[in-house]
């Protein structure tokens, strides 16, 4: 039962299993962040992740997105280009390779590393990755709202920043008649 339960994500991890789980998604990540000092590399490596997460969320990575996520990690990081793209393409397999609790396990990682702030400034930076491609499909959109709530903001604060991409939103398009 307990490989079940692992595997549908709802083992009982202790708190110990919970931070190496997270551990193992992003020490590589923060690795190939050599150029930041280790608290500020582990920061950046649940910042790369997360963007990745919504990127994937309507489980397609455009090549859009991923220009954005690179450029949004570099501008953030003052890292270069290739040093950035190999973070996200870490973070990419790292999601891909691991179970969908880690998501929530890096997500609240992140929440506990940020102040208000930097929290509001990755949901900007989550809804421009969502948009790169010229839409924020709904799923995008919730899972943007799921992180938010995931790293203590407010739905207010959710709503609030989505407004700002309104143009974008997938079911906003439809109700003009656009694809």
């Amino acid at each position: 039962m307990p490989k079940l339960l692992r595997f549908l994500g709802l083992s009982q991890a202790g708190p110990g299993d919970r931070s190496q789980q997270a551990d193992e998604a992003l020490d590589p990540i923060a690795e190939a962040l050599e150029g930041l000092e280790p608290d500020r590399a582990r920061f950046f490596a649940a910042f790369a992740y997360v963007l990745t997460r919504v990127a994937g969320a309507d489980l397609q990575i455009e090549g859009s997105e991923t220009e954005s996520m690179v450029e949004t990690l570099a501008e953030l990081t003052g890292i270069d280009e290739p040093e950035a793209r190999l973070a996200i393409e870490i973070a990419q397999s790292r999601m891909e390779d691991l179970e969908a609790t880690h998501n929530y396990l890096i997500t609240r990682e992140f929440g506990k590393l940020s102040d208000t702030a930097e929290k509001i400034q990755l949901l900007e930076c989550l809804y421009a990755v969502a948009a790169a491609d010229g839409v924020i499909t709904g799923d995008e959109s919730n899972e943007v709202a799921s992180i938010a709530q995931e790293i203590g903001l407010s739905r207010e604060d959710a709503i609030a920043l989505r407004s700002r991409f309104r143009e974008k939103l997938a079911e906003f398009r439809r109700l003009r008649g656009e694809d």
